[in-house]
């Protein structure tokens, strides 16, 4: 199956290592969604699965109302059991991204790397930069190159 994604065309058995959950607010405050599109470029150059790479579409608010809640749980959950790794941009944060990130913390043993901006943070849930959760990483960045940084040297190619 091909897929496009923003001047990236790959084919779908071209992934040789993570499936990755990249969580981004869909309701909430999006002012970071050139960061997390950037960090889907990346994960994609990298060569793993973004299963969520559609948070970040201009669309993504419309596309998740076309189907029902129900079957937006549904569907999230099923991704969220196959990750390998969760990583989210938290700066607009939202009871979604909470949701995910509790569950995963507190059901599983799966890795979690949540992305913030510095100057942000002071409006971000205490329940989320607070973490000290062993299978939790917090990477707060003041721009998208510290961003680029950890993904590079953290997740191997």
């Amino acid at each position: 199956m091909l897929y496009e994604y923003p001047a990236i065309e790959f084919i779908e058995d071209t992934y040789t290592d993570m499936k990755i959950y990249l969580g981004f607010t869909v309701a909430g405050d999006r002012s970071a969604v050139m960061v997390a599109r950037k960090i889907v470029d990346i994960l994609v150059e990298m060569r793993h699965e973004v299963l969520t790479r559609h948070l970040v579409e201009d669309n993504a608010w419309e596309a998740d109302r076309r189907i029902t809640p129900k079957e937006v749980y549904l569907r999230d959950m099923k991704w969220l059991d196959q990750c390998d790794l969760f990583i989210a941009e938290v700066s607009g944060s939202s009871f979604g991204l909470g949701f995910e990130t509790g569950y995963l913390l507190g059901a599983t043993t799966k890795k979690v790397v949540l992305f913030y901006r510095q100057d942000v943070e002071t409006k971000i849930s205490l329940l989320i930069t607070g973490i000290t959760h062993p299978n939790c990483t917090l990477a707060p960045y003041s721009d998208f190159n510290e961003v680029e940084i950890w993904i590079r040297n953290n997740l191997s190619q």
